[in-house]
């Protein structure tokens, strides 16, 4: 339930940055207040279709590619126990994933060294 919570949390911060109420943001954008309100406190789980995560995106003014962009998207994903499509798109990643999931597994990475896994894991 905590990924949950934080996609709804960074769709709620996000929101709020626009200064609009749940009420009126749902209006403006022809959305259930209801739905959005569950989804903000991660009683429901965000969508997995990316048009629909794309025009959630549009309307919170999260510009595309931007590191709230991807916050945003992993965070939908994460939130099903799956990985970003743009990581299941590069084949390079996903070779070297193995690799990432025994290392997670094998011992708990300080943020140092989780970072260095990341740029291993990236080629840089």
């Amino acid at each position: 339930m905590k990924t949950l919570a934080s996609f709804g949390e960074f769709f709620k911060t996000k929101r709020q940055a626009l200064g609009l109420t749940l009420r009126e943001f749902c209006l403006k954008h022809k959305l259930d207040p209801g739905n959005l309100s569950r989804l903000e406190r991660g009683l429901l789980p965000p969508p997995q279709d990316r048009k629909v995560l794309e025009q959630y995106a549009e309307y919170l003014a999260i510009n595309q590619g931007s590191g709230d962009w991807y916050t945003f998207f992993d965070l939908a994903a994460a939130a099903k126990g799956r990985l970003p499509d743009d990581l299941l798109e590069d084949e390079e990643v996903l070779a070297k994933l193995p690799l990432v999931f025994r290392t997670l597994r094998g011992k708990r990475l300080s943020e140092k060294q989780l970072d260095e896994l990341v740029k291993k894991v990236r080629g840089k």
